[in-house]
């Protein structure tokens, strides 16, 4: 049965709102494979011209392949070039609690808008463990904490009465990514167990986005690749400009598609974000478990001309 929602606590002012489109930036590197800061710099600045909302640190920007010292000096940096122009949200989620704890504790000292945080990945943490894991990041700083249900990596499903119990004890500090399928019921079943208090970003790349949307979401945290034609479709499902819609859905959702894995994500952003001259590289720390081949490379050519073409078109 889905946890009976009873508002609780005050509302904690927050730094930089968190709506709309949020993507996730990927990260640069050296030929020497060192984090390139001046393109990450440009990248932000870039996603921010654009028209997005603000920027998100999380598995894309290859966190997993991090020491905990660069992972601290990447947040630093995104929230110094972002200065302000938008919500900063930094991934914190850890093996150990204590560490996403420390992490969680230097985000916001360092200017974050809010954290989020995936459960631990090479264990398998029953329910009680999970919601311990939650409550300790959220009560360890005062800004908001985004649940991250990243079941594609993690495997297992975070519960829907876990996350509305985990609301109803922090209140409006808590967001939502769930990443669970099915999408959309599992979206709706949370909006259900909150009596419709759940703050919910689309998680799956925008492959759901309008679907999402029309179900109840504050924002989407895409890739930083397609940042043009998901600004517009974000746009178009605010106004509800129905051709439009699905004139740019098709293209975006077929893009999407083919970014069936952590890898493939890296590989096909990390190219489409060189031919659009933001990277001057497409290399990703090894390692890998996807390269980009010929015939894969076309198609994304020519679905990102229809996109681009479905941008333009008005």
């Amino acid at each position: 049965m889905p946890t009976t929602f009873k508002p609780a606590g005050t509302r904690i002012p927050m730094r930089p709102a968190l709506h709309g489109v949020l993507p996730v930036f990927q990260l640069p590197y050296h030929d020497d494979e060192t984090i390139d800061e001046s393109t990450l710099a440009k990248e932000l600045h870039w996603l921010l011209d654009q028209g997005a909302d603000g920027v998100v640190m999380a598995m894309v920007s290859e966190v997993l392949r991090l020491s905990d010292t660069e992972r601290r000096r990447v947040a630093e940096r995104a929230i110094a070039a972002v200065a302000g122009r938008g919500a900063v949200v930094i991934s914190v989620g850890h093996e150990s609690a204590y560490v996403a704890c420390e992490l969680a504790r230097h985000a916001e000292a360092a200017g974050a808008s809010a954290v989020m945080a995936i459960p631990p990945l090479a264990v398998a943490p029953n329910e009680e463990q999970t919601r311990r894991y939650y409550q300790r990041i959220a009560g360890a700083i005062g800004i908001p904490v985004i649940v991250q249900d990243a079941s594609g990596y993690v495997g297992r499903p975070l519960s829907i009465a876990m996350q509305a119990e985990l609301l109803q004890e922090f209140g409006p500090r808590l967001f939502f990514k769930p990443e669970a399928p099915p999408i959309g019921p599992r979206l709706s079943a949370l909006l259900e167990a909150t009596a419709g208090q759940a703050r919910i970003f689309e998680g799956t790349g925008g492959i759901a986005l309008v679907d999402s949307f029309r179900r109840g979401i504050v924002g989407t945290m895409p890739g930083a690749d397609l940042i043009v034609g998901i600004v517009a479709l974000w746009r178009a499902l605010q106004a509800g400009d129905e051709r439009r819609i699905y004139e740019l859905s098709l293209p975006l959702g077929a893009l999407i598609a083919m970014q069936n894995s952590l890898d493939a994500f890296l590989a096909i952003e990390k190219y489409l974000l060189v031919k659009q001259g933001v990277f001057t590289n497409t290399m990703v720390r090894g390692p890998v478990g996807y390269v980009l081949d010929e015939p894969t490379r076309r198609e994304v050519e020519r679905l990102f001309l229809m996109l681009r073409q479905a941008v333009e078109h008005r």
